[in-house]
């Protein structure tokens, strides 16, 4: 392997040793791309729960997108990708090919040439990077050895920084429920309300104002806390 590739992936090395998952994919879609030259690249996520890849980072901006594209595995190249844990070479015409799964919102369906291949930590497969060309492409066997090489040293940092994510949004939702519960407590007391009230009246609340559970619950608690100092 030249020298030049060797810094590649010790670059990628150094880039995803940290924990927050969406640097982490945007430093593998940003090393990705620059490797192959690629028009799109995305990285899809395994859900284990769900048994689904989620669509977490892009080269191209997609933020509406962004965790609202799924695929189950075997569902489409990249479910194929998944559950084979075997990357997937199309140089041209690649929409033609029996596996694709066609998404309307991504422009990049209805490009030539695709490279997919999975992460993988020791475990199995995490994710799936894909590389996309506008136009018909020829996929050197050191594009696809590097790309591969890639997604086998980034499985554990992405596994890691997932479980550092999931651990915090679990965290967070303990939160909220503690402050909606103390929420609904203070209207019960106050307003001779039901549970069940209490909760729909901080929900109707929060759907009038656009406000979060979380946002509304505090306000209650802090106007409660007002009350006792005056």
């Amino acid at each position: 392997m030249e020298n030049k590739e060797l810094e590649i992936l010790y670059e990628v090395v150094r880039e995803v040793s940290r924990l927050d998952l969406k640097t982490v994919l945007n430093e593998i879609v940003k090393i990705s791309s620059r490797l192959t030259k690629a028009d799109s690249c995305l990285v899809y996520i395994l859900d284990s729960q769900k048994k689904e890849l989620v669509l977490r980072a892009s080269k191209n901006p997609h933020k509406k997108l962004l965790k609202k594209i799924k695929m189950k595995l075997d569902e489409g190249i990249t479910g194929w990708v998944a559950r084979k844990n075997k990357p997937v070479v199309i140089e041209k015409k690649a929409g033609q090919d029996r596996r694709f799964k066609f998404f309307h919102q991504l422009p990049e369906d209805y490009y030539e040439a695709f490279l997919s291949v999975p992460i993988v930590n020791k475990k199995g497969v995490v994710g799936v990077i894909n590389i996309q060309h506008q136009k018909e492409h020829q996929y050197l066997s050191k594009e696809v050895r590097l790309l591969t090489a890639i997604g086998r040293l980034v499985g554990g940092a992405v596994e890691n920084a997932r479980l550092v994510e999931e651990s915090l949004a679990l965290k967070e939702a303990l939160e909220i429920r503690k402050l909606l519960e103390k929420a609904k407590g203070i209207l019960m007391r106050d307003l001779n309300l039901t549970e069940e009230k209490a909760f729909r009246r901080i929900q109707k609340k929060s759907m009038d104002l656009r406000k979060s559970l979380r946002e509304i619950s505090q306000a209650i608690i802090t106007a409660d806390k007002l009350k006792e100092i005056t």
